[in-house]
């Protein structure tokens, strides 16, 4: 069995993953995963032309956000949960036709004869049929010709990252009518055999606007559930007691866990993404979140084995488990891997019995690490910060940041945020902070050189912080003294990009390797409008920035 996935930046040679992910998903998951990705589109079909006529499903359009974000990189690993969710996506499919055939008739309408294949197509009755369906609809099907073919995935996996920020929204009961639509309108529009490389170009640019909006909403959705992060020392070491890692992105799983464990005598940890739930008014309430643990996503297999108690992961990020730690991992929401238990729903008491199981932490304090720099905090003292550009003790900001990664290449993150200069301040924020958040960087009257804005998703902060000091100096972002040194892994970056491009950002570095999904044509097409470039080495590119 072959497979082909080239949706993640560690792609096999730069190419694409033909015999087996790097991220370790195996030939069956990528094939499954294809169809679901096929069924979505055929769900998709339907709803959008329903939606045309004003119906609409909530069960549906959930649906798809969620069959999109299983689909991500390092989200679900297990063959028997994604056939159960192709299963659903069919059954989904023939509602959806249905809400369209209904809001047809209800106007007095002939409904359209629907022909894509993705709208008509029969699963097979096996899981082994599934896979051969799979292994008919995988990237290289998209289109015939490359550069279109490059700007459909480049959509498509737009669409999976948002869909994750998404899912996250949902979670917290925040929705937008108008991004659910583009869902199922872009994924639609993939089927169009008419439609041109400018028309794919168009939706991607459409889905960067969108998922603006959809950052936003889980911006909001968590500053009024949590309250808007402060800037937090978080402690590196251990506090006695019985112990717990969260891993993931989800605040609302922490939440719930924190809930369930007070008073208990287990304490919480968070790992990788999941640090800046430190700086909430609504989560750093709990006296059982004590620190973090750990760091970035790819070093998960060396350091799990030390931790001892129980772990569980709620987002994308998974790795394959180590059998040493294996017996007391979970995962929740999407987050699946064949053999590793699930908790459904919010009763996270399995996982709390496995935690006093287990010996805990001895009394071991750490190193402290500011978090908590959104841009209410930031634009809290924006006079200070513009005070001191004006006065030129700021010489220029660098947003270096990103999602890490295991590949080679990514130390220059670590050497470029070391060689900034005094009178800089960098912003970073998602997981590549890890490469350089441990070091002391100090500050400039009383601001922190280094200001950590948060999760991936909080590039939100980011925007409304380049906006700000744009409004206040009196020029377009393109203007102001701010690099971006951006480090990037899988699709809610691809996503993110697509963010800065509808905002008209340029002269963004972009590393450690450009994405092996984007043609020669279309990466020249990206220069001319974005001056879009990749990394070369942290001397060189700092110089260029400072010039």
């Amino acid at each position: 069995m072959s497979m082909f996935c080239n949706q993640c930046e560690q792609a096999a040679n730069g190419v694409g993953c033909s015999i087996s992910g790097v991220c370790g998903k195996k030939p069956d998951v990528a094939a499954l995963q294809d169809l679901l990705l096929y069924t979505l589109k055929g769900v998709s079909l339907y709803a959008t032309k329903a939606r045309e006529l004003g119906a609409k499903d909530e069960a549906i359009d959930r649906f798809v956000v969620e069959g999109l974000f299983t689909t991500v990189t390092n989200v679900d690993f297990d063959p028997a949960h994604i056939e159960k969710a192709i299963r659903k996506g069919i059954e989904l499919r023939g509602q959806a036709k249905t809400l369209y055939e209904s809001a047809c008739s209800a106007k007095g309408l002939a409904p359209a004869q629907i022909t894509a294949a993705q709208a008509v197509f029969a699963p097979a009755a096996d899981l082994a049929g599934l896979i051969r369906q799979g292994e008919e609809h995988g990237l290289n099907s998209l289109h015939v010709n490359e550069d279109i073919r490059s700007v459909i995935e480049i959509l498509s996996f737009g669409l999976k990252g948002m869909a994750a920020y998404m899912d996250h929204a949902l979670i917290l009961g925040r929705t937008d009518e108008e991004v659910l639509a583009f869902f199922h309108k872009a994924l639609a529009a993939t089927t169009d055999t008419g439609l041109g490389l400018m028309d794919f170009v168009g939706l991607a640019m459409e889905c960067g606007k969108h998922n603006l909006r959809t950052m936003e909403i889980l911006n909001q959705g968590h500053v009024e559930t949590y309250g808007h992060p402060v800037p937090t020392p978080v402690n590196l070491g251990t506090r006695a007691g019985k112990a717990i890692l969260v891993s993931g992105h989800d605040l609302k799983m922490l939440e719930e866990l924190l809930k369930q464990t007070e008073g208990k005598g287990v304490n919480i940890y968070t790992h990788g993404e999941m640090i800046p739930a430190h700086a909430y008014p609504g989560l750093k309430k709990y006296s059982n979140l004590v620190g973090n643990f750990g760091g970035a996503w790819q070093d998960q297999a060396k350091e799990f084995v030390n931790f001892p108690g129980a772990i569980i992961f709620n987002t994308n990020c998974i790795q394959r488990p180590a059998d040493s730690y294996k017996d007391r991992l979970f995962t929740w929401g999407l987050v699946q891997w064949p053999d590793v238990k699930h908790v459904e729903g919010w009763d996270f008491s399995a996982v709390i019995a496995k935690a006093q199981e287990f010996p805990g932490f001895p009394e071991n304090p750490g190193q402290e690490i500011l978090v908590g720099f959104g841009h209410n905090a930031v634009l809290g003292v924006a006079d200070k910060v513009i005070d001191a550009v004006k006065a030129g003790a700021i010489k220029r900001f660098f947003l270096i940041g990103g999602c890490d990664g295991a590949k080679p290449g990514r130390n220059y993150y670590t050497e470029f945020a070391e060689k900034v200069p005094n009178d800089c301040v960098i912003l970073t924020l998602a997981c590549g902070k890890y490469r350089f958040n441990k070091l002391d960087f100090g500050d400039i009257g009383g601001i922190p050189r280094l200001l950590d804005i948060g999760q991936c998703n909080d590039a939100y902060s980011a925007i409304q912080i380049a906006v700000a000091l744009a409004g206040a100096f009196n020029c377009g972002v393109n203007e102001l003294p701010l690099s971006f040194i951006l480090s990037w892994y899988e699709q809610k970056a691809v996503v993110i990009l697509l963010t800065l491009f509808h905002l008209g950002i340029k002269n963004i570095k972009l590393g450690p390797t450009l994405p092996a999904f984007i043609t020669p044509n279309v990466l020249n097409f990206l220069v001319e409008n974005f001056n879009v470039g990749p990394i070369t080495n942290a001397e060189d590119d700092l110089r260029a920035a400072l010039a």
